[in-house]
């Protein structure tokens, strides 16, 4: 079995953490490039067959550029925070129509202690959220099953980081998963653990995630007419 990541890779990213400034990551950039991104872009090629078997509209790009892997500098342009880079690597499996319309994404996320794979929609735009309610409103029994499966609550969690106090402007106080309707986000998670994200079965695991979280995307995408 095809091993990626190692403790390299974590050592790097660690490093990262501790002196984040463009003088250290360029002293290091060759660590970055052998650890972390050439390891992601094998992984993403690997991914691309097992993501066709589950949805033919959505890519794992391993193209440096446009591709699938997030840029590791950030942007600090309106953040308080101004140290430039991340410390971590994240890469969206995204939808073929994902520049032309917003839509869901898988993504996998590479950090020491903080690895996890997810899907869904990360502070959608107001008229995606809109949908996505009414949606839900109107599909209740549909949405039981995508999104508090036992099969699936039992892998995965949805995040309820952001959550509106009431419900929104509208939708009734007694509808169907009310709190539901309240979310800001959309999106179901599962964390890694670095022995996996380092280990040879990584890829395997991946596969039966994406599996497992596809009909979660799939109501999603359902929502805004979107092909899966």
């Amino acid at each position: 079995m095809a091993q990626y990541f190692s403790d390299a890779s974590f050592k790097f990213l660690k490093g990262l953490a501790r002196n984040n400034s463009r003088e250290w990551f360029h002293a290091h950039k060759a660590d970055y490039d052998e650890q972390v991104r050439a390891p992601f872009q094998r992984l993403l090629t690997d991914l691309q067959p097992v993501l066709a078997t589950i949805s033919p509209h959505y890519r794992a790009d391993p193209r440096t550029v446009g591709g699938s892997l997030f840029r590791i500098q950030r942007d600090t342009r309106f953040a308080s925070d101004k140290t430039p880079y991340k410390s971590w690597q994240g890469a969206r499996l995204f939808h073929e129509r994902g520049r032309q319309i917003e839509a869901p994404s898988f993504y996998l996320h590479l950090q020491p202690g903080g690895s996890f794979i997810g899907s869904g929609l990360w502070h959608p735009q107001p008229d995606t959220l809109r949908r996505m309610r009414h949606f839900i409103l109107d599909n209740p029994g549909s949405w039981q099953a995508a999104a508090h499966g036992a099969k699936f609550r039992k892998r995965f969690e949805l995040d309820d980081s952001e959550m509106l106090v009431r419900m929104p402007r509208g939708f009734p106080d007694d509808a169907a998963h009310a709190d539901d309707l309240r979310r800001k986000n959309y999106v179901a998670w599962r964390a890694l653990d670095d022995a996996t994200m380092t280990g040879p079965r990584l890829l395997k695991t991946l596969e039966t995630d994406l599996a497992g979280i596809a009909p979660f995307t799939d109501y999603l995408c359902a929502a805004l007419d979107l092909e899966f």
